[in-house]
Order: structure tokens, then sequence, then C-alpha cells
């Protein structure tokens, strides 16, 4: 029996061969990490998919297949990024259009920049919002998926409300401002419906990291379910975890220690030392070097911090991971105040952690509720509950007749100033859009697009802001939704979210049970529900920075059928305990694809500037420059909605000092 046989029969378990659409074919075509293998009549199509915001049917958040850093949106700005896209560039047509500000980018640090010049400029300042993507929210992406006559959504990228420090005030006021009342949030989520029924956080154990394939209760306190609505686990779990984990006897021993031992591995040093010493070495270090734990356990917790960093406990100080409340420390007594070079994702706030509030596509409703207020015809409804279940209308966001626009497709790839910028009235920003490169004029200009795109496009920058916003390097992701008909095998094995260390995914939980504006979670088990996985494209036992640009490179190149091909294998063998059938139970799946995920945050381990202090590079990066001034959550080092808005109303109160 050949290999070729085998495959295509094991293909064809996993459903590999259920119909897709044309859409899904285009956005599954393998990438290089630069340009795409694709054909000159498939560019076409995959171009004037892409076109006409205007077009009756438009609608992004029901597209399925590859989205994200969708084909379209990516293409053009690599060709400036490589020098080439001027070579053959098509001459520049002047629309004619004049704006008080223009913005690149129409994520929520955009769309918060609109809605604060807005207020400060009056109701009929003209404001032009480009975006490269074809929709508008940046990371804040909405899935939306059919079941019968039900929608069901997803989360395709901001997860919810939430930061590990209290909102600013700026931020907390346009949360409220929006309509929506964070302390509401328990009306709204069932935090008891998957515990009520015995389901817990699980850890996946597989056959090529643990010698076998076997899902075992969650006892690591660590890799839990994202909602955080399960229990910590007690005597009795980790008496379960310490019969069923495929670890050796030495391993368990070590788990257990790790959970229970109060030696102090630095003695003679003061809590201050001890942190300095855990902020300089990799928590993988200290748990080999230090605590002498096998490498069994390294394994386990190695994929533990991917959703917070995009990076494993081998790029991850063990000072972090002290903030985080992994196990391990406490025998060293350390004073609970943050030490020096601490990440703040480390750094928990009691007043912070009671602010969180999700929406079942995350902060995309965010995203939404702002482009109400800035263009009301574009967003039925009048609550922050009935923005879940409204359709936007695409055609009502580039209208002439409307003072702030959101033109969609469009790819900035030039701003400067008509002038000497010292002295300039105006900026020129070009952009390509239905293969035409086009430009408009602006008294003012916001770029609130990526750190990293910013050097290429707005070359006049001085040498020293360009290096440091080059070295923005953004942290690449997956966020896929699958939409199964049932989530029966979840049920039958007793778990709501899998923690898999050693899988092509992470994390895969149930959607987080929130009912709202009408609409209604999945609350039995016969009812279709999103399932969602999450990968940190990660290179461990390198720098974070360049596991982050290998990571980028890969997700690039990946075409969407190994994606699915991924996705359902790893669902089958997680799951197939319960009776899992992919080829059966998988109706839809949509890949979020981030190759430029979330802002980089600084490290300890290779950010001597954030151990010892002094200016860092986001702070001399978002420095304005004549008529420019820099959002975006990159300006914080900060990947959280709260900075995002902070930076777009930083960046708005500098254009006013001009």
């Amino acid at each position: 029996m050949s290999k070729e046989f085998v495959s295509k029969r094991h293909d064809r378990a996993l459903g590999m061969g259920a119909a897709i659409t044309r859409r899904d074919f285009l956005n599954g075509v393998a990438m290089t990490a630069g340009a795409a293998i694709i054909p000159t009549e498939m560019w076409a199509a995959a171009a004037a998919d892409l076109e006409g915001q205007d077009v009756p049917g438009y609608y992004p958040p029901g597209k399925a297949g590859l989205r994200g850093s969708h084909i379209g949106s990516f293409e053009a700005m690599h060709k400036v990024r490589d020098g080439a896209f001027w070579e053959d560039a098509p001459k520049a047509v002047d629309t004619g259009e004049a704006y008080d500000l223009a913005i690149v980018g129409g994520g929520i640090s955009g769309l918060a920049a609109a809605h604060f010049f807005r207020k400060a400029a009056g109701e009929k300042a003209r404001i032009l919002i480009l975006d490269n993507h074809d929709d508008f929210g940046g990371h804040a992406k909405r899935n939306e998926f059919r079941a019968g006559n039900r929608t069901i959504l997803g989360f395709g990228g901001t997860y919810s409300i939430e930061s590990p420090w209290p909102y600013s005030a700026v931020a907390k006021s346009l949360i409220e401002e929006l309509g929506i009342d964070v302390p509401s949030y328990h009306q709204y989520v069932n935090k008891d419906l998957y515990r009520s029924r015995g389901l817990k956080p699980h850890i996946f154990f597989d056959k090529e990291t643990f010698g076998v394939d076997r899902l075992v209760v969650n006892a690591a306190h660590s890799g839990g379910d994202e909602s955080g609505l399960s229990d910590e686990a007690g005597a009795a779990v980790l008496r379960e975890f310490l019969r069923e984990a495929p670890l050796s006897a030495k391993a368990k021993e070590d788990f257990q220690r790790l959970l229970t031992e109060e030696k102090d591995y630095f003695p003679g040093l003061n809590s201050d030392e001890k942190k300095g010493r855990l902020a300089r070495m990799s928590y993988a270090k200290y748990l080999t070097d230090t605590m002498g734990v096998s490498d069994e356990i390294v394994k386990l917790f190695q994929a533990f911090p991917h959703p917070l960093f995009g990076v494993g406990i081998d790029a991850v100080a063990a000072q972090d991971a002290w903030g985080l409340e992994m196990p391990g420390f406490s025998g060293l007594k350390l004073d609970p105040a943050p030490g020096k070079g601490m990440n703040r994702d480390a750094i928990r706030s009691e007043e912070a952690e009671k602010y969180f509030f999700h929406f079942p596509d995350g902060n995309a409703s965010i995203a939404r509720l702002l482009v109400r207020q800035l263009i009301p015809g574009a967003m039925p409804g009048s609550s922050a509950a009935d923005v879940v279940l409204a359709k936007a209308d695409y055609a009502k966001l580039d209208e002439a007749s409307s003072a702030t626009r959101i033109r969609l497709n469009s790819t900035v790839v030039k701003v400067n100033h008509v002038g000497v910028a010292a002295s300039a009235k105006e900026v020129e920003v070009s952009y390509f859009t239905e293969k035409r490169l086009k430009t408009v004029r602006a008294a003012h200009c916001i770029l609130a697009c990526w750190h990293v795109v910013i050097p290429y496009i707005a070359q006049e920058l001085p040498e020293a802001q360009k290096e440091a916003l080059a070295s923005a390097q953004k942290v690449p992701l997956l966020y896929n939704n699958v939409l199964l008909r049932n989530w029966r095998a979840f049920e039958k094995l007793g778990t709501n979210a899998i923690y898999a260390p050693g899988m092509y995914h992470s994390y895969a939980s149930l959607d987080v049970p929130v009912s709202i504006g009408g609409y209604e979670c999945a609350k039995k088990p016969d009812e279709p529900i999103v399932v969602h996985m999450m990968k940190a494209a990660c290179k461990p036992g390198r720098p974070a920075r360049e596991q982050h640009k290998l990571g980028r490179i890969q997700l690039y190149s990946t075409p969407f059928e190994t994606y699915e091909r991924n996705i359902r294998e790893q669902l089958a063998r997680m799951l197939g305990g319960g009776g899992f059938d992919p080829a059966r139970e998988i109706l839809e799946i949509t890949v979020n694809r981030w190759p430029h995920g979330y802002a980089y945050e600084y490290n300890s381990l290779v950010d001597q500037f954030w151990l010892e202090g002094g200016e860092t590079p986001c702070e001399v990066a978002r420095k304005p420059f004549g008529r420019l001034a820099i959002a975006n959550s990159d300006a914080g080092a900060y990947a959280y909605t709260d900075c995002a808005i902070d930076q777009a109303y930083r960046a708005v109160q500098e254009l006013q000092k001009n």
C-alpha cells in the first residue's frame, strides 16, 4: 500500500475532501514570505474579490477560509518593503479630495483617533480612514457563521475588554461613551454552564512529545480555559493528574515538588536581588538549572505563555513566570512588589482584574460601536447590546456626503508633507487600490498602522525614529475558529478547554458562554458551537525577536490546506475518546492568520533598557513629526485595547498643538 494512498485515505477520514468555496481556495493558496506563487488570472480573481465595498452583498465578517492578513491585504506593502513597488507603479491619480485628517489604519486605534479628533474639531471635520484589509477593526476581527437559521459568532483577534493595568481615565471614558457597562458583564455570561456539567480544563499529552496520546485533567494551574470560569485544581484533581499523566516517576515527583516545595534557591539574597536574578534567566532555565526538574516538566510548561507573549518559557523571564503565578517560587519568599524589568502582563492589579467584558465577537464590537458613532448610517441600532447582531452596511462607509469616511482595500504606500515639514500646511497620502495608485491631501495625518511599516511609507522621518519604529517586531499568531455540529465529545470527555503543549495549536476551548442583545450562546451539547484554537508561531531556543521574525515567514508561507489539516487532525486526536469525527462534526473553519499580531512587549532577557531604565524605543518611535502623529498599541509596546485607545488620544492631542 503506497504512502500516497494512505495519506489520501487519512485526509478523507479527516474530512479534507469537504467542499470549499472559491473564496476559500483563493485565500488558501500557498504563499512565500513576500510574493504569492499564483498565476496572473488567479491574482485577478483575488483582486476582484477584494474590490467594491459598495457592491451589494459585500460583507467580510461572513467570509470563511483564510482571514486576518488575507490575500490582497499585504502584497503591495511587501513590494514597498522590498523596494520593488515604485519600479512599476502606475501613475498616481489625484482624487481631488481634501480632509482635515487622514488616518492610516482602521483598527481600534485609528477609529478611536477619528473619534477623538472629531470631538476636538467638531462633527463637520472631514476625516478619511484608509485600511489595507477588506474590513475595519484591525486585529479586532469578527467571524460570523451560519448553522441552520442561527448566527454564531467567534472572535478572530482581540479577545476582550481587559488589561493587567487599570484602564486609564481616557480609555475607560471612551468605553462608557460607547454604552458598554463593564460591571454588567455578569448578566450576560453563564459562568456555571460548563462547570454544572462537570467540564474542566484538561491537558493533552501527545505521543510525539510524551510518548502517548492522552487527555488528562489539568492540575498544572496553567493553560486553563480562556474565560477563567473553571475552578482551580484541588487535591483530588492533583491525585488524578499524577495517576493518569504519561510522565516518568521523576517528572511526577518534580511536578509535585514544584507545587509544594518551600526551598529557598537563592539563600543570602534579599527579595530585590532574587528578582534581579530571575529577571535575567528564562523560566525554563530556572526549572532545569536552579530547581533541577526533569525536561518532561519543561515540555509540559513550555507553551503556557503562548497566549500572552507568543513565545514559550524558553524566552520568558523567570521573574515574569513568578508574576504569572507559575509554580516553583513559593520558597523564595518574594515580596509582592514588581521587580525591575518585569513585564506588565505579569504585574497584576485587583482593580484591573475586575474590569472585564467579553463580547461574542471579542472587541470587534468596540470597533463596530466606534463606526456607529462616526458613520451612524453604516451600523444600525442604538445600544452596546444590539450591536452584537447588527449587520453593518459597508456601502455607507465611504459616501461622499459623510464627514467621516472609511475606505477599505486601500494600502497606503507613501505619506509626505507638501513642502518642508516644518512649514507645510498639508500632507499628501498615496494609496494603492483596485490596481490603481491614488492620492488625497489632508491638513494632518495619523499613522495608526503597524510601526514596522511606517519607515517605508513616511521616509521623511529622522533616521533614529525609523530605527526605533523598525524595532517593534510584531508577534505572529493564529486565532482559528472552528464551527462544530455539536459539543457532545467535549461533554463526554468532561472538558471545556484543552492545553496541548506539544501540538500545532497550544490551546483549544469551547466558546465563552455569553448571551447578549438577542444573541444566544450554545447551552446544550447537541447545539452547534465555535471552538477557538490558537497557535503561537515561535521557534524555541532563539531570542524572542528572532522567533517572531521566523514565525512570521512561517505563517505567510503556509497554505490554508495545511492549517485545515492540522485543525482536523488535532481535534480528532484530542477528542477521539469522546467519539469525535472531524469529517462529520466540523461544519466550517476560519483561520485568522496574523503574521503581524500582538504589539511586541519588552522582555528583560533581551531588552537591556527595559531592565535598567531609560528611554524606550516606543517613546522615540511615537514622536510627532510636522503634521504627522503616530498611534496604535505599538506606540506603547503594550498589546491591549486600552493602549490603542490611549495612544490614539495622545496622537490627536499632539496634532492639536500644531
